[in-house]
């Protein structure tokens, strides 16, 4: 009997000590697993923004917030406007005008979310931290103006990621970079390479049609009243305007110098006497002797101007709104190659092009939108753009 009950014992212990070990082992097995996938939820890429900063942000971007002019433009842009939670004041505010495509075709950024700090970049950290949910990073441009970057990323714990907006003239490659960047940030490396491959091809297409017509050949042009920081009259003009540029057109401006916009004397316009006018029509958001058309309809010395007695003033859309809208420099383009090589681009309807270029670039595609989106544009200042003006 003694010996039968130390042999029960034993068998006991032994399935004890059997039960046990499967206990442990599923025990780790679950622990590892678990460990593995808070691992995986935590997964990190670094990247490198334009500031020359290595930033670590999740793998699997869900939540974004955009900084500063342009930045929500050039997410538009990358098809990934879905992804934000929030916007800056600039997007609420009602305005009378609107010059902005991206915003056009996206009315819900300005009903549809909470904003987390002023325009141009002025964040307000206590704002973005009460947002739920959090964003995964900010996304920055201009990062000299509004809240450093840097002291942004201490105060909120999210990671920030800045760009330089750059330009289509003398900043093409920042303006590339920002947009590749936002690509890799958004997982969306594909899409922003056929961003810039269609920058590319189209002011390829416009140089090609245009390059082999010599000066003596060509009609002398000006452009006024382009905007900056607001509308400004006759004499605000743009050197190096890309329109002007990207048609290889003779800008009585011209001046090769780093220069964006430029105010020149009125002397000098008289002087010049260009055969086409072209006139920013930001400039009709000033109803009075401000704007360039009250100018070249009411000053007697403009109406001297040989552009002028032969009704060859023509409205542009205006670009500079929140920093460039791209898409409208390559519309503007179509439209001066238009009026100043006519049998250069007589294949061109103007109007589809623009649709065509706004349909690519903030409407995800969808050619309807993008034809209300032009309309909306052509017809956003009371004086229809791409048409003559009464002067």
């Amino acid at each position: 009997m003694k010996h039968r009950t130390a042999i029960l014992l034993i068998l006991i212990l032994c399935a004890t000590t059997f039960i046990s070990g499967c206990t442990d082992s599923s025990s780790t097995s679950q622990s590892v697993t678990t460990h593995e996938e808070n691992a995986e939820s935590a997964a990190t890429v670094t990247v490198t923004d334009a500031m020359g900063r290595e930033v670590e942000i999740p793998d699997t971007i869900e939540n974004v917030i955009c900084s500063g002019s342009g930045s929500l433009r050039l997410l538009t842009y990358l098809e990934s406007e879905d992804k934000i939670i929030a916007v800056d004041s600039i997007e609420s505010r009602d305005n009378p005008y609107d010059a902005r495509p991206y915003a056009l075709a996206n009315p819900q950024f300005a009903t549809d979310y909470t904003v987390f700090g002023e325009f141009r970049g002025n964040d307000n950290p206590e704002k973005i931290l009460a947002l739920e949910p959090q964003p995964d990073v900010i996304l920055k441009t201009y990062s000299a103006s509004g809240y450093d970057p840097v002291e942004l990323q201490e105060k909120t714990g999210i990671p920030v990621v800045v760009v330089n907006y750059g330009n289509m003239v003398t900043n093409r490659e920042d303006m590339y970079q920002a947009i590749r960047i936002y690509g890799e940030v958004m997982d969306k490396e594909e899409r922003a390479e056929e961003v810039v491959s269609f920058f590319d091809e189209t002011i390829t297409d416009l140089n090609e049609r245009t390059s082999d017509v010599s000066n003596e050949e060509k009609t002398s042009c000006y452009v006024g009243g382009i905007a900056r920081a607001g509308p400004h009259g006759l004499q605000s003009t743009e050197p190096t305007y890309p329109p002007f540029l990207f048609t290889n057109a003779l800008n009585v401006a011209y001046d090769d110098m780093d220069l964006s916009t430029a105010e020149v004397a009125k002397e000098k316009i008289i002087e010049w006497d260009p055969e086409i006018m072209f006139v920013d029509l930001s400039t009709l958001q000033s109803e009075d002797e401000n704007s360039a058309v009250y100018q070249l309809q009411n000053d007697e010395s403009y109406q001297q101007l040989q552009s002028v007695t032969s009704g060859n003033v023509y409205g542009v859309l205006p670009y500079n709104w929140y920093t460039q809208n791209f898409g409208s420099v390559l519309a503007d383009s179509y439209y001066a190659g238009k009026l100043l090589y006519p049998e250069k681009f007589e294949d061109v309807d103007v109007e589809d092009k623009t649709a065509e270029i706004y349909t690519f670039l903030v409407c995800d595609g969808d050619e309807e939108l993008g034809e209300e989106v032009a309309n909306m544009m052509f017809n956003a200042f009371g004086e229809p753009a791409f048409t003559k003006l009464d002067v």
